[in-house]
């Protein structure tokens, strides 16, 4: 039935937004599984696609996205010629979680559990101790980490059954609330260069029998946000990520399995009043709102007590043909969170959660300055931003 002209446009139905593959083909997924198939005990594989071996390694390129490695394969040859090995030979992505952010992703990487209970949903959310905004990448203002994130990790539960584990990254990360409480256990290696955590990564997966290791790279994000995922200086972090994942698969030990993943992938928002709308402009989207939360793609938004209804109603009605707007219960409800959510977890998502279906961000030019400004976004649950690799390379 056609709308008459008349008519404002429908908003978008919440039952059209893609939901991720919790408990089968997401990044809360995969290291159960591979934990498992090392005989791990009281850990699941929920990946059936994905074949046992008994070393190991998760290499996880930050922003690149599943989108981004098949439309570049000139500058990324390497993991373009691996797309068909992605989840266990399918040639199929899996999907990071909501929102599709770094805290968020590497918290159900790390503990693998989906944000509604390892309970980081979000880029910021509100502490429903304190009413302030939580910022869980740089975490600020500082919260106890075994408060906000109770579950042990699955490389401690791999540390404890006997697997040699290690993380091995940038040694800015060693000491950070985020890494304590999503990829701690085990030992933990810091490198500053790309090419010493390659190599520093194949050693320790030879060091054991079970070897369970991870290793990560920041920068093609880093370029993708700063100068989006279109630029030259973003083709040339993928071109040099492309050879740091072919220099790890050319060391890899006997009996090993390497999987390259992403947390997230990225998209470039123009910089007009049509695709970044400014909620610090915006007196109509400020009403009933106590705190904004999350990032430009992905918006918890906390309304005054009282005021939930009202605040949802005009958050739909202003911005329902672009966002999917959903009430806190109709996003659990949806499964946008993962299958449960802790109690404690319940109050940190928003009263209104506002995920991007268009090409648009909303920005907060006076509060979020430096986020305002950046050219690559992430963090709803479109494919470009959702599907993420998981190349295998096996010895």
């Amino acid at each position: 039935m056609t709308q008459p002209a008349w008519q404002d446009p429908a908003p978008l139905a919440l039952d059209t937004a893609p939901v991720p593959a919790y408990g089968s083909g997401s990044l809360a997924d995969l290291l159960p599984t591979l934990a498992a198939g090392q005989g791990v005990e009281g850990l699941t594989a929920t990946i059936p696609e994905l074949t046992p071996a008994d070393r190991n390694c998760v290499f996880l390129i930050d922003g690149l996205g599943w989108e981004q490695i098949k439309a570049h394969p000139d500058e990324a040859p390497f993991l373009y010629s691996l797309l068909p090995t992605s989840l266990g030979n399918t040639g199929r992505p899996i999907t990071a979680g909501f929102p599709s952010t770094t805290a968020t992703s590497l918290a159900s990487v790390g503990t693998g559990l989906p944000p509604g209970e390892h309970g980081l949903p979000g880029y910021t959310v509100r502490n429903p101790e304190t009413g302030a905004l939580m910022n869980q990448l740089r975490w600020k203002p500082f919260t106890a980490p075994k408060v906000w994130q109770p579950y042990p990790t699955v490389f401690k539960l791999a540390d404890a059954a006997g697997v040699h584990t290690a993380q091995v990254s940038s040694p800015d990360f060693e000491q950070t609330p985020l890494t304590k409480v999503a990829l701690s256990g085990g030992s933990f290696l810091g490198r500053l260069s790309g090419e010493d955590r390659m190599d520093v990564a194949a050693q320790r997966l030879a060091a054991g029998d079970r070897s369970l290791v991870y290793t990560y790279y920041s920068e093609v994000d880093g370029k993708g946000h700063r100068f989006g995922v279109d630029s030259d200086a973003w083709r040339g972090q993928l071109m040099y990520v492309d050879g740091l994942a072919q220099r790890l698969a050319e060391q890899l030990p006997p009996r090993s399995a390497l999987y390259i993943t992403a947390d997230h992938g990225m998209i470039d928002i123009p910089f007009d009043e049509q695709s970044r709308i400014d909620f610090d402009e915006d007196w109509e989207l400020r009403a009933g709102v106590a705190l904004l939360g999350g990032e430009g793609r992905a918006r918890h938004v906390y309304a005054v007590p009282g005021a939930q209804g009202d605040v949802l109603a005009v958050w739909r009605e202003v911005l329902g043909e672009q966002f999917w707007v959903a009430s806190r219960d109709e996003a659990i409800a949806a499964g946008w969170f993962g299958p449960v959510i802790d109690e404690r977890v319940y109050g940190r998502i928003g009263d209104v959660v506002a995920a991007a279906h268009d090409d648009v961000v909303i920005t907060a030019s006076v509060n979020e300055p430096h986020e305002s400004a950046m050219v690559g976004m992430h963090g709803s649950l479109t494919p470009v931003e959702q599907l993420v690799p998981l190349l295998e390379v096996r010895s």
